[in-house]
This record gives C-alpha cells, structure tokens and sequence, in this order.
C-alpha cells in the first residue's frame, strides 16, 4: 500500500519539495492532508493537483475562499491553528511531515508524536525550543522521529547499523552562505537581497537568513543534541563551501562516517519518507572524479556571533533555546523590512538573552509565556537601535 503522508507547511520550500517527491514517487506515496497558513493561492493550486483528503488553512480569514475554490473536489476544508494539531488524530495518515517553520511547530509536532504518527521532521524549532518534552513524546510513544535537514539525515544514515556503538562527536557541516570572507565592516552595509543570494541551498527566506548569519547551523547543532541524545561538546561546526560532505560521525575507535551527496534536499526528504528502504531517483548523482576538492575550516565566531550564542543556549537548557529562537525570528524579520542592519540581529537575540527570565524546568506553557515576552523584549529592543 502507499504511505499516507500529512504535509504540515506544503507551501514552504520542504513542503514545495516534498510534493515534488511524491509525485515522481508516486508508486510508494499519496498525499492525505495539506496546510498552509497564509499562502491560499498555491495551497488550493496544490490541493488541486495532489487531491489529498483533507486541507488545513492555518489564517481562519481565508477558509472561505479555500472552501469555494476545493469544495467541488469533496475535499475537507478546515481552517484555524488548533486544526493543525487536530487532525494528526486522523487514522488514515501514516506519516506526518512537519515543515511548518519557527514556535508554530511545536504544538502539532507534539500532538503527531502523541497520536503515534512516525514524523519526518523539518521544523528545527520544536527541537530547538522543547527538545526534551519532544524525545520524550517520542520515547513514550515508540514513535520514530526522522530528520529531514540534510545534515541530520547525514548523521542518521552514518549511524544505520551503529546504534549500540557509542559516538565520540558529530560534525556538522555549513556552506558559509553568501558572506563567507567578508569583513565585519562589509557586514554592517550588506542588504537583505545579498543575504537571500544562497550560493548553494534553495530556501524559504527565514531559513535562509538564519543561514547567512550561521545562526541555521546553531539551531541545528541545538537540534542534533536532541535528535542524537548528545552533550554539547560532542557537537561541532565546520564550513564547507562545497556542500558535498553533510556531516561526520566520529566513534570511540577513531573511525570517522561520512555522507555525501550533492546538494538537493529532495535526497534527505525522500529518505525520511521512505526510510528503512531507499527508492531509484532521478537525481544527479555525485562524481568524487569531477568534485576537484572538498575544503573545511572553522567558522569566525565573533564574525558570526549567532553561532556562539545558539551554543552558549544549548549549554544553558531550560527555555533558553526558546528565547534564542523567538527573538531570531522577529531580528531576521526587522532585517527583511530594512529596520535594522544584519549585524544588528545577533546583538538583538543576545540581549534577549540576558534580559528574558531564565526558567530551568520549564513545561508547555512556561514556552509559551517565553515566546511570547522574548518576541516583545526584541521588538522594544530594535526600537532603540540607531
């Protein structure tokens, strides 16, 4: 039978690709569910081409329009973000891909895993938030969590029949993004259109600032912590411009894993979906003889301050990653509407990080209530940047 699969943020760049997937797979996958929040147009469009059984348009405003354009189709129209953790409940869905991006993950990344959903995981952030109340879930339930970043994915593939052998560290590798080599004095003039210019990865605008600035690397070594049940100093960072090799595993008897694979997100998302098996592709394959050189470094971390403090975060627990992601969310939209200067984004989430409440034990709503005051303590903050 096919896997039913649930896209949770279809309109996004993973949810986009991901139904590029299923449709050259369509032998091993069908679509069940779509959600959007905003993005009505291309929901309906895909909804449309994908007929899944049910759709879920995150804005209440736009159910209307979504129902007039599907209703003719008899697919089910559901609006509200309370929706989105409702319909996990849905026995016809046999896997939940979560690309939902930030803090709005977390709760219907939470209800999949409680509703026994295995999860193809894209939203860095309900890890990077909740992650211990999310490998709980997942324990509790015996309910695989999968990763869908291609550096995770690396990680897992590297440790397929390793599981009992224990991991010195991982190493996760970034391209840089556009600003590799700049001075930090170039850095303070460089403009929202430079940082969306991605040199390799194809990315929704968030994801892709986050990677301009390395703070993408720092949400990610936060998330392998959880994903891999790790302590902070097994986790490293290495820029690698070319993309190729997607992370290290080192073991105990100095063996190092690698994977690599040119860089296509369509790769680690088939995967999760179709993990354990893998499935012929169309894809460019990788030729090591064409590939003239592979080349790493260590990142600047006064140069690209977010990367240093998402790991002073992960050090510190508690709902500090929550802080570190609420007020990176609204720094990178401050710089996407010309209100504050690239460099100004980290020193927006570090004050944040100073000032917002420490909590050692937190639970839901204590990362809620976090959310919630680190996005004003950064909004009043940017008021005051010159």
């Amino acid at each position: 039978m096919k896997k039913r699969i649930a896209i949770l943020g279809s309109t996004g760049s993973i949810g986009v690709q991901a139904l590029e997937v299923i449709q050259e797979q369509t032998a091993f996958f069908c679509v069940e569910v779509l959600s959007a929040y905003n993005n009505v147009d291309l929901l309906i469009q895909q909804a449309k081409i994908h007929k899944p059984n049910v759709v879920v348009v995150g804005n209440a405003e736009a159910y209307q329009k979504v129902f007039d354009a599907l209703d003719v189709l008899d697919i089910k129209v559901y609006a509200g973000e309370e929706a989105l953790s409702q319909i996990v409940e849905m026995e016809s869905i046999d896997m939940v891909l979560m690309a939902i991006v930030g803090f709005a993950g977390l709760k219907p990344t939470l209800a999949a895993l409680e509703n026994k959903k295995p999860l193809a995981l894209a939203n860095k952030e309900s890890l990077v938030v909740a992650g211990s109340m999310v490998m709980k879930e997942a324990l509790k339930n015996n309910t695989p969590v999968i990763p869908v970043d291609s550096e995770h994915s690396a990680i897992f593939q590297c440790l397929m029949g390793e599981f009992s052998n224990p991991i010195e560290k991982v190493v996760l590798t970034a391209s840089g993004g556009p600003f590799k080599g700049m001075t930090p004095d170039q850095l303070k003039h460089v403009s929202p259109q430079d940082a969306l210019k991605h040199p390799i990865w194809r990315m929704g605008k968030k994801v892709t600032i986050d990677s301009a600035s390395l703070m993408n690397k720092g949400l990610e070594a936060i998330e392998a912590r959880w994903l891999f049940d790790l302590k902070p100093e097994q986790i490293e960072v290495l820029i690698h411009p070319q993309s190729i090799v997607h992370s290290f595993v080192y073991f105990r008897d100095s063996s190092v894993k690698a994977q690599l694979g040119l860089p296509n997100m369509k790769l680690p998302i088939q995967f999760a979906l179709s993990y354990p098996e893998r499935y012929n592709n169309q894809l460019e394959r990788l030729d090591l003889g064409q590939t003239l050189r592979l080349d790493f470094e260590s990142p600047d971390l006064k140069k690209f301050r977010n990367l240093a403090l998402a790991f002073e975060a992960m050090k510190q627990d508690g709902n500090a990653g929550c802080i570190l992601n609420a007020s990176n969310e609204i720094a990178v939209e401050a710089f996407l509407t010309g209100d504050i200067s690239f460099t100004s984004i980290p020193q927006v989430v570090e004050h944040c990080l100073s000032t917002v409440d420490y909590l050692g034990n937190p639970d839901f709503n204590d990362y809620e209530e976090t959310d919630y005051l680190s996005r004003i303590k950064a909004k009043e903050f940017i008021k005051r940047i010159d």
